[in-house]
């Protein structure tokens, strides 16, 4: 049997991943409050991918993990407003559901594993001539 690795070692990982710049082209994530002892609240941000209605925009998000993190998905939602499949039109809240890399959430999935469904899928050719909002609106 495998050890499960404990939320806190888990996202310290990911923190420290996240902070140095490890992580995915085009998605960055770090702690919102470096005071936050229980890591939950985290900002990320997605640069549009090029070739698309997204391409010269940063997007920024704002993901929530709960205390049964990585056991269970955290929250994601938008704070600059998007217009994606997928993303409430009325609080920028991801549906996870809808990335086909993440759906299926497991614990070895991470909030960089989101970040890059996300901007998979804002690339996708159903997506990514989609009319956006003006750059700079939010939730």
């Amino acid at each position: 049997m495998v050890a499960k690795v404990p939320r806190n070692f888990r996202l310290l990982e990911e923190l420290e991943k996240g902070e140095k710049g490890l992580g995915a082209d085009g998605c960055s994530y770090g702690l919102q409050d470096g005071d936050d002892v229980m890591m939950s609240n985290w900002n990320a941000t997605i640069l549009g991918p090029p070739h698309s209605t997204h391409e010269n925009r940063i997007y920024s998000l704002k993901i929530h993990c709960g205390d049964s993190y990585p056991d269970e998905p955290p929250v994601v939602h938008f704070i600059s407003k998007i217009n994606l499949p997928g993303v409430d039109p009325n609080n920028g809240k991801v549906d996870l559901l809808k990335l086909g890399r993440v759906s299926q959430w497991n614990r070895d999935n991470t909030m960089e594993k989101i970040l890059v469904a996300l901007r998979e899928h804002m690339a996708s050719p159903n997506n990514r001539k989609v009319h956006q909002p003006p750059e700079g609106t939010t939730f």
